[in-house]
């Protein structure tokens, strides 16, 4: 079996130096759109938008945290890790999970330490979670856990592991935004550091079973967050503790997120889908906490 879950649970954290400053801060938020604000449909010199992208005024969107430094600790590093052999063109992004423990700074160096927490079983398919701590000088920054789905690999007999699913509120959104993706946003995020083919090369997408290159997940994620803190939480990224989501569905670049947010219980619950194809789903079980 080309996933051997008792060695890879086993096998020693890694840890590394990861470092990253404002050019990739601002570009991270330029590969979540960024520089656009569709609510106001003004220019990107909007103040609102130069809080990303102007360096005098720069915050970080936690879910930077998924690829600062380079993206390197994640689902491709997740792949190399001891008991692990599989096909790339088998493996999706399952879900993610970031916890922040204090704000990101513009720039910074730290120690990501990651390893294999959890190994399940889906019948005909594995979920590897890949947990990194980060930590610089101060202490931890955060802690990210990336659930790397990988079809063909189950059926051993291992434990199944959570199946609860977060059901949307049967009110009314207190808000619902649209966010119209780029031709182009894949080739710009992933400039960010994930160069899976898939994302880009129309061959390799078609031998991974789709029409064409996909958007990244993470690049949804992001977006996701970024629509949250502009219209629920002030503008405020210091306010995010948590952001939690499942990937329920694929986004194609040229196509057009809706995103359904309702507040409640400290968080706030967000849906989000592909306007394009009927809303098919795109991001589920998916919880901003907050301050």
């Amino acid at each position: 079996m080309p996933i051997d879950a008792a060695k890879a649970l086993a096998a020693e954290p890694r840890s590394g130096e990861i470092t990253w400053d404002r050019k990739d801060v601002q570009l991270y938020h330029l590969g979540i759109g960024a520089g656009a604000n569709p609510d106001k449909a003004g220019p990107a010199t909007d103040p609102d938008e130069l809080r990303y992208t102007l360096e005098s005024r720069l915050h970080v969107l936690p879910s930077f945290a998924t690829v600062a430094g380079a993206g390197s600790p994640g689902v491709i590093s997740g792949l190399a890790m001891p008991g692990v052999d599989v096909d790339l063109a088998h493996v999706l992004h399952g879900g993610q999970r970031v916890e922040i423990h204090r704000p990101l700074p513009v720039a910074g160096t730290a120690t990501a330490t990651s390893r294999i927490a959890a190994v399940y079983d889906k019948g005909k398919a594995a979920v590897l979670v890949m947990r990194t701590e980060v930590a610089d000088a101060d202490g931890p920054l955060w802690t990210n856990d990336a659930q790397i789905f990988v079809r063909g690999e189950g059926g051993w007999g291992g434990e199944r592991g959570p199946s609860a699913r977060l059901e949307p509120p049967t009110r009314e959104p207190d808000r619902t935004v649209e966010r119209p993706i780029r031709e182009d946003q894949a080739l710009l995020y992933r400039l960010s550091g994930d160069l899976n083919p898939l994302h880009a090369d129309p061959e390799f997408a078609k031998v991974a079973g789709f029409d064409r290159p996909i958007l990244h997940g993470l690049c949804t994620y992001g977006i996701t967050l970024k629509a949250v803190v502009d219209t629920l939480l002030g503008g405020d990224v210091s306010r995010v503790r948590s952001y939690t989501t499942r990937f329920a569905g694929v986004v194609y670049p040229g196509e057009t997120l809706r995103i359904r947010m309702w507040r409640g219980g400290g968080g706030v619950q967000v849906s989000v889908t592909a306007v394009d194809r009927d809303d098919a789903p795109v991001l589920a079980d998916t919880i901003v906490e907050h301050s």
